[in-house]
C-alpha cells in the first residue's frame, strides 16, 4: 500500500512539473474509468453494462478530440466548405495538448473494455489503479500497459531485486545512448535539412530522410528503453515496445517489431472487433486501411501523419491478400552472425520503404512532403552536398560512423529485448565497467543540442 502511494504521489508530482493544471485531467480520467469499471461489473444488465461503457469512452475520447483534433477537423471543413462556395464559421480554440493524454486514455479505455468483455474484473483499490494508469515512466510516452500485465505487479509487495535493477540500468544507460549521442545528432541536419529542402540536392534531401528514420527509432526507442529501465529499478516489469524493427524483413514484421504496445492495442480493441482478417477480401482491405489511418490520426492532427499511415497500408495490404504477413515472425537471421543475401535484400528494402514513408510523417505539410520528394527524384541525387553546407554540432561522417556502430550492437543483441541486455555479462569486471564508462563518455562527448523526445507531442 505505502509502495504505490509513494509511486502515485511521485507520478503526480512528476506530471505536475509540466503543467500542474493538466493533473486535474488525468485524475478525472482515472476516476471516471474507475467508476465505469466498478459499475460496468456490477450492472445488472448488458444494456446499464453497455452504457457505462460508452460513457466513459465517450468522455475520454471526447477530450482526446477537443484537445487534439477540434481545430484540425475545423480547419479541414472550413477548407472544404470553401471550396464548395459555403460560407463558415468555425470557431478555433487556442489550446496546449495535455502531454500523455494519447497514451493514458488508452490505458483507461483497454482498462473497461476488458471488464466489458469479462477478461478481467475491476480493482477496488483506487491507489492501485491511480497508479497503473499514471505509473511515472509510462506516462508521457508509453508503452501503452493492459491491466491483465501492470495491474497484478502493482497488486503485490515488491522487494529490491539487485539483478532486476542492474538489469534496468543497463536499458537506461542504452537508451540515454540512442537518445542523446544518436537521435539528438541525427535532429540537427534533419531540421536543418527538412527546413530548408528547396536549397539541397537530391542527395542531402536522401540523407535527411534516413537521418530522420533513425532519429525517430532511438529517441523513441531510446525512451522506451529509459522508461522500461526505471520500472525495473522499482520491481515492475513493462512490455516490450520495440523489438529492432529497421531488421525488418517486410511491413508486416515491421509493424510487429515498431511501437508494438499501440499496434497490439488497435489489433485487439479495433481490427479484431471489426472482423480482423476474417471474412471477404473488401472486409480485410477495409478492416487494415482503417487500422493504419487511425493509427495515423493518433499520431497527430494533421493530413501528413493520415497519408502516412495509408501508405503504409497500401505496404501492408499486398502481404495480406497473398497471405505472406505472417512469414517472418522469429528472429532475423536466427542462429547466424551474418544475414543472407536474400535476408539483406528484404531488410534493406523493407527500410527503403519504411523511410520513404517517415517523409510525410516529419514534413509540416503535404505540399512540403511532396516537393521533398520531388527534390529527391532529380539529376542531383548524385551531387554530394558541399561539406560546409551540413555541419552540426558534429561532423556527419562522425555521426554516420555512431549510427552504424549503434546498429552493429543491436544487430548482435537483436534476439534480446534491449541491445546490450548480455553484451558484456560474462566478461571480467574491469572489461565490463570499461564498457559502461565508454558509453558514459560517449554519451557526454558526443551529446548533441537537447531535444525534446518526438513522442511527448502524442
Amino acid at each position: 500500500m505505502f509502495q504505490n502511494l509513494l509511486l502515485l504521489l511521485a507520478s503526480c508530482v512528476f506530471y505536475s512539473f509540466w503543467d500542474y493544471r493538466f493533473l486535474f485531467l488525468l485524475l478525472f480520467s482515472i476516476l471516471l474509468d474507475y467508476c465505469a469499471g466498478i459499475k460496468i461489473h456490477h450492472a445488472k444488465s448488458k444494456f446499464v453494462a453497455m452504457v457505462w461503457l460508452w460513457l466513459s469512452i465517450i468522455i475520454n475520447l471526447g477530450f482526446l478530440c477537443v484537445f487534439k483534433y477540434y481545430n484540425f477537423f475545423a480547419e479541414s471543413l472550413s477548407a472544404l466548405f470553401f471550396k464548395l462556395g459555403i460560407q463558415s464559421n468555425f470557431g478555433f480554440i487556442n489550446i496546449v495538448l495535455p502531454i500523455g493524454i494519447s497514451f493514458y486514455t488508452f490505458h483507461g479505455l483497454s482498462y473497461i473494455i476488458d471488464i466489458y468483455k469479462k477478461r478481467i474484473t475491476p480493482t477496488v483499490n483506487l491507489i492501485d489503479y491511480a497508479l497503473f494508469v499514471s505509473f511515472f515512466p509510462l506516462l508521457v510516452a508509453g508503452p501503452i500497459e493492459r491491466a491483465t500485465h501492470l495491474l497484478p505487479q502493482i497488486q503485490k509487495k515488491r522487494d529490491f531485486d539487485y539483478k532486476q535493477s542492474v538489469n534496468g540500468l543497463r536499458q537506461i544507460l542504452w537508451g540515454l545512448f540512442k537518445k542523446i549521442v544518436i537521435a539528438d545528432n541525427c535532429a540537427e541536419f534533419v531540421n536543418m535539412i527538412f527546413d530548408n529542402y528547396h536549397r539541397y540536392p537530391a542527395s542531402a534531401l536522401v540523407l535527411g530522410a534516413f537521418f530522420f528514420a533513425i532519429q525517430i527509432y532511438c529517441d523513441f526507442s531510446g525512451y522506451s528503453d529509459i522508461a522500461l529501465g526505471t520500472a525495473r529499478l522499482f520491481g515492475i516489469e513493462l512490455i516490450q515496445n520495440f523489438n529492432f524493427p529497421y531488421f525488418s524483413r517486410d511491413i508486416a514484421e515491421f509493424w510487429r517489431r515498431w511501437h508494438i504496445s499501440l499496434t497490439t492495442w488497435f489489433r485487439d480493441y479495433l481490427y479484431i472487433p471489426l472482423g480482423g482478417s476474417r471474412g471477404s477480401k473488401f472486409n480485410q482491405v477495409r478492416n487494415t486501411f482503417l487500422i493504419f489511418i487511425v493509427s495515423g490520426l493518433w499520431h497527430g492532427a494533421n493530413w501528413t501523419f493520415i497519408i502516412w499511415g495509408a501508405l503504409n497500408a497500401i505496404y501492408f495490404i499486398p502481404l495480406l491478400l497473398l497471405k505472406k504477413n505472417r512469414n517472418n515472425l522469429e528472429t532475423p537471421s536466427k542462429g547466424r552472425l551474418l544475414p543472407t543475401f536474400k535476408e539483406l535484400i528484404q531488410i534493406i528494402s523493407t527500410f527503403s520503404l519504411v523511410t520513404f514513408s517517415w517523409i510525410f510523417f516529419r514534413a509540416e505539410s503535404v505540399s512540403d512532403a511532396i516537393a521533398y520528394i520531388r527534390g529527391i527524384f532529380s539529376p542531383s541525387l548524385f551531387i554530394l552536398p558541399k561539406g560546409d553546407s551540413l555541419m552540426g554540432a558534429h561532423n556527419p561522417k562522425i555521426i554516420l560512423a555512431l549510427i552504424a556502430i549503434m546498429l552493429i550492437i543491436e544487430w548482435i543483441g537483436r534476439d534480446k529485448q534491449y541491445a546490450i541486455q548480455s553484451l558484456g555479462l560474462n566478461w571480467a569486471r574491469p572489461l565490463r565497467w570499461t564498457l559502461y564508462i565508454s558509453v558514459i563518455v560517449a554519451i557526454f562527448y558526443f551529446s548533441g543540442i537537447q531535444q525534446q523526445f518526438i513522442y511527448f507531442q502524442f
